[in-house]
């Protein structure tokens, strides 16, 4: 098998530019040159972020005669839904969505007793080649838009206020990335989105950058520049292996920047930001579940501001990989807290609908 590295998204059309791609002040020149008044892009960006509307006929406050021309320039459709499937009651929806060029995304909404999350994508594939993670295996299709990306949550905020998600009518709180892609290798987009998820309305949705959280592979270069940006996000870091011999293979990109050099930078990351970092490690049988790695993990997490989230292996079709055997799974976590370390398993949800971690491949209806 190849471990090739994709870093550069082949060059693809772009989607129509949207007011989510957009700071307010670029949107008031939009508006601007569309030949309204400047003040009428907060007014615009007061129906998507908040109302969560592009129906020109609910926007009363807007010049009738202008309305079609202002949500057809500044609020195109990216998004369009393929496919829904549903399993825990309703509560987990995993949509597939295919982008204007046909490419295909998916992301998922998970509704807890308390709080909503929704697992985002930042690119149609991934260019990181992760063997037992089947969106790694599709490849890079593309990058995705900061309006893509943005418009897969508002997708989601609209079914919570529309109280189509059993448990009444609610709001998104928590935002992962870690649906497909790398998402520091989209980097612009990502910040631009995370930009907007957080800002308050009408800027944005005004989701706590506490609740955001954005993974990696391990692009050390981008974590070092993620760590200036003045946003408190979680980092998270799939790390999956505590040495570089197995690292190599699992984790294709640690043939470019190594375990210390990754870790390195997160706890770098964790001294500015202040915020805790989450290293995600899936648990494979009999490949790097062993409690000696435990031991090494603990060792290397030891006293940092860390915590480490284990993943039971979700299977993906063709995989000769699967989860640990309980046993081993509950080895491993005394291991790492013998050293002091926190750790919880996740909780695997969405795997039967095939929207867990490391599941999410766009497959057509028909394939």
């Amino acid at each position: 098998m190849s471990a090739e590295l994709t870093f550069v998204a082949p060059r693809r059309a772009k989607p129509s530019r949207h007011l989510a791609d957009l700071t307010m002040a670029e949107r008031r020149t939009a508006v601007a040159e569309l030949g309204e008044k400047p003040f009428r892009a907060e007014q615009l960006s007061r129906h998507y972020f908040e109302r969560l509307t592009t129906d020109p006929a609910h926007m009363t406050d807007l010049p009738a005669a202008s309305r079609d021309r202002l949500v057809t320039s500044l609020m195109p459709g990216l998004l369009t839904s393929v496919r829904e499937i549903t399993c825990d009651g309703g509560t987990t929806r995993k949509t597939l969505w295919k982008l204007f060029d046909g490419a295909l995304v998916e992301s998922v909404l998970m509704r807890y007793p308390d709080r909503v999350t929704m697992c985002v994508s930042s690119q149609a594939g991934c260019g990181m080649n992760c063997p037992f993670c089947a969106t790694g295996q599709a490849g890079l299709t593309r990058n995705m838009s900061t309006a893509e990306i943005v418009e897969q949550v508002v997708a989601g905020a609209r079914a919570l206020a529309r109280d189509e998600v059993p448990g009444g009518p609610g709001r998104v709180s928590n935002i992962v990335f870690m649906g497909m892609g790398e998402p520091l290798a989209n980097y612009k987009a990502v910040i631009g989105a995370v930009r907007r998820i957080t800002e308050p309305a009408p800027e944005g949705l005004g989701i706590s950058a506490r609740g955001v959280t954005v993974s990696t592979v391990g692009l050390v270069p981008a974590i070092e520049k993620l760590a200036n940006e003045g946003l408190p996000v979680t980092l998270a870091v799939s790390l999956h292996a505590p040495d570089d011999e197995l690292r190599d293979t699992l984790v294709p990109v640690n043939t470019r920047w190594k375990v210390a050099e990754v870790l390195d930078a997160a706890w770098n990351y964790a001294a500015i930001t202040k915020r805790r970092v989450s290293i995600e490690y899936a648990l494979i049988k009999d490949i790097n579940d062993h409690e000696w790695r435990a031991d090494l993990l603990g060792r290397l997490l030891k006293g940092k501001l860390v915590h480490v989230n284990l993943i039971p292996l979700n299977p993906t079709p063709g995989s000769k990989w699967t989860a640990s055997r309980p046993e081993d799974e509950r080895a491993f976590v005394h291991r790492l807290e013998s050293h002091g370390v926190a750790v919880t398993v996740r909780d695997t949800r969405g795997r039967e609908i095939d929207g867990a971690c490391g599941q999410l491949a766009a497959a057509t209806p028909e394939s």
